[in-house]
């Protein structure tokens, strides 16, 4: 178990120095994830190429498991598109992993709505509301590129709530709606 916690440090301090955008918080919560249980985790920090006529997706996040069940951490995602701004910042309440596969779905709750595009600034985007995504570690080194997904909201692909989408654990055929990261990096530690 020290080995797992130290070789989470590692990875939030390595984040860090890429990806300055890892909340605070999630990076607190890592430094005491030994004394509070955390059975499993995930962390990420980079930007994802999105399909044309969007900006790259800046993405980072931490998200641990505990062992009774709960979950802790933080994200942030943001891009541009043709109507503004998207970003988001949220507070995880569910994790899931496949570890087999090395995925991960993360849901949580919005924290903060700094965007502009006026496509993510109804009732569902407020603060408070559900929201959700999805990871895969494809491994250092490997031929295939580690990816995310951009952020669901109730509704999305006929799910209402985050648990909803951490139970249900959907991943599309092929890695449809998932985006090859290009600079950074994500692990799953199931």
């Amino acid at each position: 178990m020290r080995r797992r916690y130290i070789a989470v440090l590692a990875s939030a301090a390595a984040l860090g120095a890429c990806q300055r955008d890892i909340p605070t918080q999630a990076a607190a919560d890592m430094q005491h994830a030994t004394a509070r249980g955390v059975t499993a985790s995930t962390t990420g920090g980079g930007k994802a190429q999105l399909p044309p006529g969007f900006s790259e997706l800046g993405f980072s996040f931490a998200a641990n498991l505990m062992a009774d069940g709960s979950a802790t951490g933080e994200f942030r995602q943001h891009y541009v598109s043709g109507g503004g701004s998207v970003d988001f910042h949220g507070t995880v309440t569910c994790v899931s992993f496949d570890p087999v596969n090395d995925r991960a779905w993360i849901g949580g709750v919005v924290t903060r709505n700094s965007s502009t595009n006026p496509a993510v600034l109804k009732p569902i985007h407020e603060v408070g509301k559900d929201v959700w995504f999805r990871v895969v570690d494809n491994g250092e080194g490997q031929s295939l590129d580690d990816r995310t997904t951009v952020l669901g909201f109730e509704g999305a692909a006929g799910v209402t709530t985050s648990a909803e989408y951490c139970a249900r654990q959907l991943w599309a055929a092929g890695n449809a709606n998932t985006w090859a990261v290009t600079d950074g990096n994500i692990q799953v530690r199931p």
